[in-house]
């Protein structure tokens, strides 16, 4: 049904402007949203934080278009930025404030009205908007994350022109991310994704907004984190790899957890929507989280350790240790029917100043001179010394020593693992 609305809609053009209706909050809207039986369907909602329904502004996004971002290594002007003029040199034309169209109708059940996208593009935003308000109000509410740590709100760049040089003088396309230089987020056209673009995906977004959560925590919101620039400036890179793993492998389970508020309900393949079908269908078994075979290979785990994080990166090994860290957790969370607990009590692990229990940031700035001491083991140790309830814990320290393969002598300790815990069986050990 996607795929009708988008081929019937988008001949009405990009950001046609309309009426200006009431954006006083809550606004009822219909966005396209995943039914109980799978489908993208039109869904009448309520936006509690918009404050302008046109122009799509909140206290949890500001939608702007027609920006244009280039990261070019050769740029003098990006050669010679500092931590506070790079994102003036990256955002080479801001874009302008959007202008989503609404027809007003009758529903027929309540009499009240309800504003209806006119347009595809109309569609696309409202939905990206609430998606953004759906990731926030799980963050606030299951994970416990303080409205402050959501301020200022985030920019929601949408179909800019975001070219990375080293790649190609072409804008890049079917994506959406989080990009930290700018505190912002990007949703790029949709080329080769037609059956739900990444913005209409809830769990995709929930997934970029995790990034957001992290950078605001276990990176103090800094745009360029300090421990990411040192650690990768050198060689190897054990400290920024183990980060660019932890944040990606908590953004799959934190978008998960964020599927289980939904109508369609908690789906361990959130990207199926997505991807499931097309030219990247593999992305789906691959991040797929349902799966409990999955395990650290030798390779693998000596990659994370030996190799810069260009090397690291390049073929995505990031996602793969991510997934098994994300894997890992969704098992101990249903063993346990403590999944919101787990995903509240890993949160709270990525920034805290009590020495009894550091969180992520305070392990980085402990260890920032020596990176080699930044290993699998300490950000895991973060989060299991944050899980009170012991039978939640020892699940965590068990699917953490099999499937992750960390040594359960570094596990061990006060506030630590139990003694109890002596991992699990389903991976064959990597150390013998």
């Amino acid at each position: 049904m996607l795929r009708t609305v988008t081929t019937a809609a988008v001949g009405l053009g990009l950001l046609a402007s309309g009426c200006a209706p009431d954006s006083e909050a809550p606004v009822k809207v219909s966005v396209l949203s995943r039914s109980s039986n799978g489908q993208y369907v039109p869904t009448q909602v309520e936006l509690t934080t918009i404050e302008d329904i046109v122009g799509l502004k909140g206290t949890v996004g500001d939608l702007q278009g027609g920006a244009r971002i280039v990261i070019d290594p050769n740029d003098p002007a990006l050669q010679n930025a500092t931590t506070d003029t790079v994102a003036d040199v990256l955002l080479k034309n801001k874009g302008h404030d959007v202008k989503a169209s609404y027809i007003s109708q009758k529903d027929e059940r309540t009499g009240e009205d309800v504003l209806w996208p006119a347009d595809f593009h109309s569609w696309n935003m409202v939905t990206s908007y609430y998606n953004l308000e759906r990731a926030n109000e799980y963050f606030r509410t299951v994970a416990d994350v303080k409205v402050a740590s959501f301020e200022p709100s985030p920019t929601l760049y949408y179909f800019p022109d975001f070219i990375q040089a080293q790649l190609g003088k072409e804008p890049l396309r079917d994506n959406a991310l989080f990009y930290p230089v700018l505190q912002s987020f990007l949703v790029l056209p949709f080329d080769q994704i037609q059956r739900a673009p990444l913005p209409l995906n809830a769990g995709v977004m929930a997934h970029e907004y995790s990034h957001l959560v992290f950078n605001r925590l276990a990176y103090a919101t800094q745009a360029l984190p300090v421990s990411l620039t040192v650690w990768s400036s050198e060689s190897p890179s054990q400290g920024a790899n183990v980060l660019k793993a932890f944040d990606e492998g908590l953004a799959d389970y934190h978008a998960y957890g964020a599927t289980c508020r939904s109508v369609s309900g908690c789906d361990p393949r959130f990207m199926a929507p997505s991807f499931d079908g097309g030219p990247f269908s593999a992305v789906t078994d691959a991040r797929d989280l349902s799966r409990g075979d999955r395990c650290m290979s030798a390779l693998l785990y000596t990659r994370v350790q030996q190799q810069d994080v260009g090397t690291f990166t390049a073929d995505g090994a990031e996602y793969q240790v991510g997934t098994i860290l994300a894997s890992a957790l969704y098992q101990a969370g249903r063993s346990t029917g403590q999944e919101a607990q787990l995903q509240r009590d890993i949160v709270s692990a990525y920034y805290d100043t009590d020495p009894a229990k550091p969180g992520i940031y305070q392990y980085t700035q402990m260890v920032l001179g020596d990176q080699s001491q930044f290993s699998l083991a300490v950000p895991a140790a973060a989060i299991i010394s944050h899980i009170s309830d012991l039978e939640l814990r020892k699940a965590v320290c068990n699917e953490l020593m099999d499937h992750l393969q960390i040594p359960r002598e570094l596990l061990l300790g006060d506030n630590l693992c139990p003694a109890s815990a002596a991992g699990g069986t389903t991976c064959p050990s990597i150390f013998q």
